[in-house]
């Protein structure tokens, strides 16, 4: 399976959703722009797609939640590392509450995974953030490993959701 993202207007991604209906696609507004994500075991119907293998994954994608796309950029060399201690500890996010789906995306074309969570909101985000689970996750683990030898620059998150800022509002 594979995710492929591409980004525009908000029209212009609700037009491509709209165009392949039957594709799942999934509108995600961010704070200055939105994104199509596109989950196929097929090629993309996008021109030029951002591209990623989904190479562990947890329950199904939900249309209607908070997602937290966490960009990881790692060293070729580092991948197998990256990818093994990665997995021996994400399946603790499982049991979080608001917790929806997680996707660990491999780049095909570049060196930045994409670490994609969703949520049933942003407090539940937040909540885990603040969890001892996010420590084990992200932080305390390291295993006497040089984080400098695995990861070329620091990560970093962008946040999405699923209506329209203006729609939140109404």
């Amino acid at each position: 399976m594979f995710i492929y993202l591409t980004s525009g207007t908000p029209e212009f991604m609700l037009s491509l959703q709209k165009k392949y209906s039957k594709e799942k696609m999934v509108v995600l507004y961010g704070q200055s722009s939105a994104i199509l994500l596109h989950e196929s075991a097929k090629k993309s119907v996008f021109s030029t797609p951002r591209s990623f293998e989904i190479i562990r994954e947890i329950n199904e994608l939900d249309e209607h939640g908070f997602f937290v796309l966490n960009h990881i950029p790692v060293k070729s060399e580092s991948r197998k590392l990256f990818e093994d201690r990665f997995y021996d500890r994400i399946h603790t996010i499982e049991d979080e509450p608001g917790f929806i789906a997680f996707r660990l995306l491999r780049p095909l074309h570049d060196e930045t995974y994409i670490s994609l969570t969703e949520w049933s909101g942003p407090h539940s985000y937040e909540a885990w953030k603040a969890s001892g689970t996010y420590k084990e996750i992200y932080e305390n683990d390291t295993n006497g490993v040089d984080q400098s030898n695995i990861f070329t620059s620091a990560p970093y998150a962008k946040t999405f959701i699923t209506s329209r800022p203006e729609e939140e509002e109404l």
